[in-house]
């Protein structure tokens, strides 16, 4: 995260050069009808301006995540003195589960405008709201209910278009899966798999061990060694990768019953348009992580929460592999794991029509 700032500054120098492309295309006759321009270049507005076209915003982060976000405009001088647990209700927005001030994402309440993160963010915020418009990575199908909410937050009368889920244009995807290079290891050990089995990720060893259903867990290979002994106790039933891997591809072959994820909107999406059910264990508090855990768990029931705090209410620093145990096995296994299955089954349903 100490780059972005960098980054970010980084890409006005692109600015003369774009300008310069936009002139191009209007000299030979076929202007843009529009610039669909990244959130995080907010430059390009003026850009746009300047040549007539309308900008749109592309967002990485859902429509409720995003109006929650922007709503703190407006309220933040009463959520701040909250405490982490106290709940937080912004009137214009129905959110589907109670939202505590530790959901919000780091910077959002206390955002110096003279710090340079706080400078930069304050610039992209106000070219993204006067913006001409918006395209959301989600389908109204999901999220329908709060796009009327979000838009409120533009000048203009922008509009909101939920053109999403993005990676659909992979509409063989699950003949690719079949048809997927064989030399691919975790292919070939999700084809020697049952379809629909228990399986998937976790980050606490142990506690895939003891939960005894089969698995892959994916790790850098320079960030954890297993335990000794590890590998050969679990290696009739696990598969520990530390390569890159196709994300989607396992999501969408049949022997995948569940996946642990970090729940970036991403792997949210792809997770439920595969009808796969999660355990949400939201890390970066930065990001719209925690108000996506809670939108997939609470509000659509398609998943089950890692616990983020103890009974006191204390921040959990290292979940237990008890706890994780439990997880697992409740997903794969038991009744709330059963119902949130049939849930993201059933939402999945909803990106086959699209």
């Amino acid at each position: 995260m100490a780059l972005l700032v960098p980054f970010i500054e980084a890409t006005k120098k692109m600015k003369q050069s774009f300008e310069g492309v936009l002139r191009d295309m209007i000299a030979d006759g076929r202007p843009p009808i529009c610039v669909i321009s990244d959130f995080f270049l907010g430059w390009t507005l003026d850009s746009c301006r300047s040549l007539g076209f309308p900008r749109i915003v592309s967002h990485g982060m859902g429509v409720l995540p995003m109006a929650i976000c922007k709503s703190l405009a407006s309220y933040a001088p009463s959520v701040k003195p909250l405490s982490d647990l106290d709940p937080v209700e912004f009137p214009e927005v129905r959110i589907p589960f109670t939202l505590q001030k530790a959901d919000i994402p780091d910077g959002l309440l206390d955002a110096d405008p003279a710090d340079p993160f706080g400078r930069i963010i304050s610039e992209i915020e106000e070219a993204d709201h006067n913006s001409w418009g918006v395209v959301v990575n989600s389908f109204e199908e999901i999220e329908g209910d709060y796009v009327g909410a979000f838009e409120s937050c533009y000048c203009n009368d922008a509009r909101a278009y939920c053109v999403g889920p993005f990676f659909l244009y992979h509409d063989q995807l699950g003949q690719e899966v079949e048809s997927a290079d064989p030399s691919y290891t975790y292919i070939k050990w999700l084809d020697r798999q049952v379809g629909s089995s228990e399986d998937q990720l976790n980050e606490i060893a142990f506690g895939l061990e003891m939960a005894g259903h089969p698995f892959i867990w994916v790790v850098r290979s320079n960030t954890w060694a297993p335990p000794d002994g590890w590998n050969q106790r679990v290696k009739e039933r696990g598969l520990l990768v530390c390569e890159w891997v196709d994300q989607r591809r396992i999501l969408a072959h049949p022997a995948t019953g569940g996946f642990l994820s970090h729940c970036g909107w991403n792997s949210l999406l792809e997770s439920l348009s595969m009808g796969v059910p999660l355990l949400a264990w939201p890390m970066l508090s930065i990001s719209d992580q925690a108000l996506n855990a809670k939108l997939v768990v609470m509000g659509w029931g398609a998943g089950l929460m890692v616990p983020q705090r103890d009974v006191d209410g204390e921040k959990i620093t290292t979940v237990g592999r008890d706890v994780i145990c439990d997880r697992v096995k409740e997903l794969m296994g038991g009744e709330k794991g059963r119902k949130g299955r049939e849930r993201a089954q059933a939402l999945g349903e909803w990106q086959g029509r699209l």
